[in-house]
């Protein structure tokens, strides 16, 4: 196999010894860094032009990506950083980390010293430490949601924090998004009771407090058009209709309103919006 086919099926970086085991010689890296098609980092780490700036960052600093860097380069739901989050050995020199968030030490799951990104375990066990709680809970639960783990794998691993022990209790399958995650944590900081995906009016609501308050949650790219928006009116009517109390929140509200959303929830419980009828 030609030598870029193989970085670019490898992420794009690759460290020479797994190129030497793959066939390729000391020349052939040396023919192309000649001629610009590849460069070195670091001496012992090969990278194309294009690869990702946050695998060659790793590579740079001898660690690997990983918390929620690599979650969202998984497709996982991630809160968005500019900075690259790097593990890097607990022994490791200090290094020039500008745009890096360094995560210092090693998760659960072994990781050779040739890999530049964490193994998914270990971008979890971080998250559980970078992350608020339920920011990270909603990474944890897209993880299980996406099939990149299961919560039995979760449950059998042997977390070696507390923060990340309490996340594998609170993981569960039955969020929708991370930013229901998001909602049912802010009720769990108010002793509030969250029901999730309950089939109501033939369709299930994103959360259920009591028996008729319904709260559903608009995500931040959640009415493109104007007919989606129509068609959330139209379901909030045929709740409110069968006797239904409704809110809704949208992404901003929820990620930086948090006490507008919980104060919101406990006026209406505090009006017995959530009981039914007596």
């Amino acid at each position: 196999m030609d030598l870029l086919p193989w970085l670019a099926a490898h992420g794009g970086v690759s460290h020479t010894s797994a190129l030497y085991q793959a066939g390729f010689s000391k020349h052939s890296l040396a023919a192309a860094a000649s001629v610009g098609a590849v460069s070195r980092v670091r001496r012992s780490w090969i990278v194309l032009p294009d690869a990702s700036p946050e695998r060659v960052r790793a590579a740079q600093l001898g660690g690997r990506v990983t918390c929620v860097t690599q979650a969202a380069a998984q497709g996982l739901w991630a809160p968005q950083d500019p900075a690259a989050h790097i593990a890097v050995a607990a022994n490791a020199s200090r290094h020039d980390s500008d745009g890096v968030r360094l995560h210092w030490g090693s998760g659960p799951a072994p990781a050779s010293a040739h890999e530049v990104v964490d193994p998914l375990i270990n971008v979890l066990f971080h998250v559980a430490h970078c992350l608020s709680a339920a920011d990270a809970l909603a990474v944890w639960e897209s993880a299980i949601r996406k099939k990149k783990v299961s919560v039995d794998v979760l449950r059998s691993v042997r977390w070696r924090s507390e923060s990340a022990r309490r996340l594998m209790k609170a993981a569960d399958i039955l969020s929708d998004s991370g930013l229901e995650t998001h909602f049912v944590a802010l009720m769990r900081e108010i002793g509030v009771v969250v029901r999730q995906q309950i089939i109501i009016d033939g369709h299930p609501v994103d959360a259920l407090i009591g028996d008729r308050l319904i709260v559903q949650l608009d995500g931040f790219q959640f009415h493109s058009t104007a007919k989606d928006r129509r068609r959330d009116l139209r379901a909030d009517a045929r709740l409110a209709l069968r006797g239904f109390v409704v809110l809704r929140f949208d992404y901003a509200q929820l990620m930086f309103e948090p006490c507008y959303v919980q104060d919101m929830v406990r006026a209406a419980m505090a009006q017995a919006r959530h009981l039914g009828a007596r």
